[in-house]
């Protein structure tokens, strides 16, 4: 599933071609996604000049002067730019097509062959689009300058869940999914299955700085491409050649040599060594 580096990468690509671009039309195929906007998109959208390409979460955020197209890339998805004339293919799902500020005709495609992804329209008279239902409620971003150690310390108080399930959740931090929980958590030495409000000051330090610091990596590798997710411009992300737990369980440490283990954690794996991390 494409997590905050994934998106991040893909809002990257994004940005220089679409800012200023004019929103020329909007196409869908007869296969639903997990949700999909009204068809009064269609016609709000026209004509519209984009203005920005943000990142809230996992979500893509292209803003117009009417409003806002939200973008998931459920767990599958991609997004990728394609000429004029090239055909719908049978997973995808999304098509829009705009004229860029230097005058090139092309189209923006969501792939996503499991169609868990999403394609919302949030006008601008429905209010600022962090209050949109599926932003309200999420966490802070890992980056923001004002999210401290002590931030983190404090919100973890009330928490009894694994700091694995805390981080999952997204209501401490946002962004962290199972991949770089995992990477984490071994980068900052805390076991997974530790209970969130046991992580005193010091230790929620370093996971803030492990939390920053596996993503930037992340981001730098341009993501991980484990089955779906591509850049747009097509080309893999090479995270997961640096892994050091995830997915390598019965294999070596990177670091002291122990092999990795694996549990299941409300339904999904996590992997971590039983040595580095206590």
């Amino acid at each position: 599933m494409p997590e905050l580096p994934e998106v991040e990468v893909t809002r990257r690509g994004l940005e220089p071609t679409l800012l200023g671009a004019q929103l020329l039309q909007v196409q869908f195929s007869n296969k639903s996604l997990r949700w999909s906007a009204l068809p009064q998109f269609a016609t709000e959208i026209r004509q519209q000049r984009v203005i920005s390409v943000s990142r809230r979460g996992k979500y893509l955020l292209i803003e117009t002067a009417a409003g806002w197209i939200l973008l998931h890339l459920g767990m599958s998805g991609s997004l990728r730019f394609v000429a004029e004339h090239e055909a719908l293919g049978p997973w995808d799902h999304f098509d829009l097509k705009f004229c860029s500020s230097a005058g090139t005709v092309s189209r923006l495609r969501l792939n996503d062959p499991r169609r868990f992804g999403a394609v919302l329209w949030h006008p601008r008279l429905h209010g600022p689009i962090l209050q949109h239902p599926l932003l309200a409620g999420l966490g802070p971003e890992p980056f923001e300058p004002d999210f401290s150690a002590e931030r983190l310390y404090h919100s973890l108080r009330s928490k009894t869940a694994a700091i694995k399930q805390v981080l999952l959740a997204g209501q401490v931090v946002v962004g962290v999914g199972n991949i770089y929980a995992s990477e984490s958590l071994f980068r900052a030495g805390i076991r997974p299955q530790t209970p969130a409000q046991r992580l005193s000051l010091a230790r929620c330090n370093k996971l803030l700085e492990a939390i920053r610091q596996t993503l930037l990596a992340a981001i730098e590798q341009g993501g991980s491409s484990l089955r779906d997710f591509y850049h747009t411009n097509g080309q893999s992300g090479y995270f997961q050649q640096q892994y050091f737990v995830y997915g390598r369980v019965g294999a070596s440490c990177r670091v002291c040599g122990t092999t990795i283990r694996q549990l299941k954690q409300g339904q999904r794996s996590t992997f971590y060594c039983p040595n580095c991390q206590r």
